[in-house]
């Protein structure tokens, strides 16, 4: 016969007043943890209590109850039952539930209390997030649920937004198969169907970091900084139904713009609007553009504009400005460190002074009717305008030297009537005149006048190779009308020239480089002191100082200088045969050790868009290994193409390294002795040997094949 199964007992419960409650001194918990006292007596005012004490009859000395009862598990709800009374909130008899144990039986009050705090199974997050969600959809608001449980509005959020991932992902997180920064990683995007894509590309690698996972799930949108959102405004991108992903976990300086099209297209509207605007004002022309090439104004004039004069209230304010900020800077000045309110006082001057300074400028009607207008957008965002350039073939006909009488429509035709001429031209090219009648006087014959300059161009040369001084001057004032586009750089009587190089293939940063806008500043500089009528323009130079016209001079020689490689025919087909090209790279290799160019220095670092995300995934790794290490390359060798240009960028970019095309032909990545003798013919590897072509094209068919 079986034995009968004993049956167990449950302690009893009853309700007890308050004041006949003591803390046990067998209680285990001594260390503070978890929920505060304070938060426990605000949750048992508005839930009442929930769970109820433990207790023990206080027994005599003879073993009998003395109607106190100790309290050895649930000494914190006892704490702020505590409060509650001495807040007056909770009557002191007010009755307790609770179980009462033995306290003459066989488990000692310190078990029942190491039992009570070691077998409490906390809440698995998954379940308070989806508790979260249901509250809300119940009624609560955000706002509400925080209060509730004595937490930030923000954790309530991010709780909720976690709680309306990929019901897949939220299984996946609930079988401990993914941590909760990855699952936190997965928040930036609402795209259930991506979420769940991205986690199948990467569950089976070893690397499944939180920014990886980000990384994939934005990298079809544009983040918020970029110049293009803010130009538009998140406000009018939002307002036209595009959703911006924000990440709830992470700064996300601002987030990413999902809708990339939307985004192209109010860009666009906004440009367009911009135009029409400007169109009123008569220009022959208008370009739009997101941004503009480096070199986009070469071969165009622009036009000598005059700043519109201050009102008295704006001089005003500017000198008021300008004298704050000399007391301040006079009052800093031998200071470490300035104040934050003084730093920031320091550039709200400074942004008002440029504000004031950054006058409108009127120009010639006449000019404006056949010059035209870049409009885009400027690294930060804001709009840029760029008025007054004239192409070449919108120049108005030459007046000869000595005729003051350019027309009532700068054409050169007079309201008076003149023996000069109009010059007409149809596609660029003028129009023979009609032959005058036969008793005037006709002009010399071409043949005569070409033989007499001819004479006249040979005694020019050796007068004027006699005399040095001039000689620099008349280079210089060629370079000048090459370089600046106010001017013609037709018609000059010296051929040399400065020819700048144009850059057909270049990266979509170049022109916001810091070398690029080095120039820009300097150009501009120069610019300003310059006379806007080319008349004026050999006086000018010739009353420069000697140091000022040689810095203008190298100014100008610089736009000659061309470095770039091009792919050129190697049987000498082309514009430029394969050995030209490689004695141009070897002359600037030569002019950069002369300057002692440090492409770093420069501010030249390898980003995703100018070399890391253009080249094979061998040499990206070959890129890391050299500028970081074995070590550093081993960490990304796993990666797909694109994260691994992304790794590849923020591993180098303090490294100090160059791609072989800006090195020096030793592989030298800095500047050099200046006294290397020009016999160092020694070329680059990327240029060396006749199989140069045919490994760029063997390279171009592997980078394809990654891509």
């Amino acid at each position: 016969m079986a034995n009968a199964v004993q049956k167990i007992s449950l302690s009893p419960s009853r309700d007890i007043p308050f004041n006949k409650l003591v803390l046990a001194q067998t209680n285990v918990r001594r260390i503070k943890a978890g929920v505060s006292i304070e938060e426990l007596a605000a949750s048992i005012a508005r839930r009442g209590l929930i769970q109820s004490i433990h207790v023990r009859p206080v027994l005599d000395a003879g073993g009998k109850e003395t109607g106190m009862f100790e309290v050895p598990a649930g000494g914190r709800r006892y704490r702020a039952l505590e409060m509650l009374v001495n807040q007056k909130r909770l009557a002191k008899t007010a009755s307790i539930p609770c179980v009462v144990g033995n306290s003459s039986g066989p488990i000692a009050a310190e078990e029942i209390s190491l039992a009570e705090n070691i077998e409490h199974a906390p809440l698995h997050p998954l379940d308070q997030y989806r508790a979260f969600k249901n509250m809300r959809d119940k009624g609560m608001s955000e706002e509400e649920i925080a209060a509730a449980f004595f937490i930030s509005t923000s954790v309530v959020k991010q709780r909720l937004k976690l709680a309306e991932l990929s019901p897949a992902l939220l299984e996946i997180y609930a079988d401990d198969g993914m941590t909760i920064a990855q699952l936190e990683a997965f928040a930036v995007s609402n795209d259930h169907a991506r979420q769940e894509q991205v986690w199948e590309a990467i569950k089976n690698s070893w690397s499944k970091e939180p920014y990886q996972i980000r990384r994939m799930l934005t990298e079809n949108t544009v983040r918020a900084s970029d110049k293009r959102a803010v130009f538009v405004g998140l406000e009018r991108y939002e307002a036209a139904g595009g959703e911006v992903l924000r990440d709830l976990f992470q700064s996300d300086d601002g987030g990413w713009l999902q809708d990339v099209p939307l985004l192209e297209r109010l860009v666009t509207e906004k440009l367009q609007m911009m135009a029409d605007e400007i169109a009123s004002e008569g220009w022959k022309w208008i370009e739009i553009a997101v941004s503009f090439p480096y070199g986009a104004t070469n071969g165009l004039r622009e036009l000598e504009s005059t700043p519109i004069a201050l009102a008295s209230d704006e001089q005003a304010t500017l000198a008021a400005l300008r004298d704050e900020f000399e007391k301040l800077q006079a009052q800093y000045e031998e200071a470490n460190e300035l104040p934050d309110e003084v730093d920031q006082r320091f550039g709200e001057i400074e942004t008002a002074i440029k504000s004031i300074e950054a006058r409108p400028v009127r120009f010639d009607p006449a000019e404006i009717a056949r010059a035209g207008v870049l409009v885009s957008i400027d690294t930060d965002g804001a709009p840029l305008v760029e008025r007054g350039y004239v192409k070449p073939q919108d120049e108005a006909p030459v007046t000869p030297e000595g005729d003051n009488d350019p027309g009532i429509d700068g054409s050169g035709v007079s309201a008076t009537g003149s023996n000069q001429r109009a010059v007409i031209t149809i596609g660029g090219r003028p129009v023979d005149p009609d032959d005058e009648e036969e008793d005037g006087i006709k002009p010399l014959p071409d043949r005569l006048i070409m033989e007499l300059t001819a004479d006249r161009t040979l005694a020019l040369r050796d007068k004027l190779a006699n005399d040095p001084a001039t000689a620099f001057l008349a280079v210089l004032y060629k370079f000048v009308r090459d370089t600046f586009s106010r001017y013609s750089a037709q018609g000059a009587a010296m051929e040399v020239f400065v020819r700048g190089a144009v850059f057909p293939v270049q990266s979509e940063g170049l022109r916001d480089t810091i070398y690029a806008r080095s120039i820009k500043a300097r150009h501009d500089a120069w610019e300003k002191r310059l006379p806007g009528d080319v008349a004026d323009l050999w006086k000018t130079l010739s009353a420069l100082t000697g140091a000022e016209q040689s810095e203008l001079f190298a100014h100008c020689a610089s736009f000659g200088v061309n470095a770039l490689y091009e792919r050129a025919d190697r049987y000498g087909n082309g514009a430029i045969s394969t050995h030209g090209v490689q004695q141009r790279l070897a002359d600037a290799d030569r002019l950069a050790r002369a300057v002692r160019l440090d492409m770093i220095d420069a501010g030249w670092r390898p980003t995703v868009g100018n070399y890391l995300g253009r080249v094979t995934k061998s040499r990206i790794l070959e890129a890391v290994r050299e500028g970081a290490g074995e070590a550093a390359s081993q960490l990304i060798d796993h990666l797909k193409k694109g994260d691994m240009a992304k790794e590849a960028e923020r591993l180098l970019a303090d490294s100090g390294w160059l791609p072989e095309p800006l090195r020096f032909a030793d592989g030298d990545v800095g500047a050099v002795d200046t006294n290397a003798g020009d016999e160092d013919e020694t070329l680059p590897e990327f240029l060396a040997g006749d199989n140069n072509v045919a490994l760029v094209d063997q390279e171009e068919k592997q980078l394809d094949a990654t891509e």
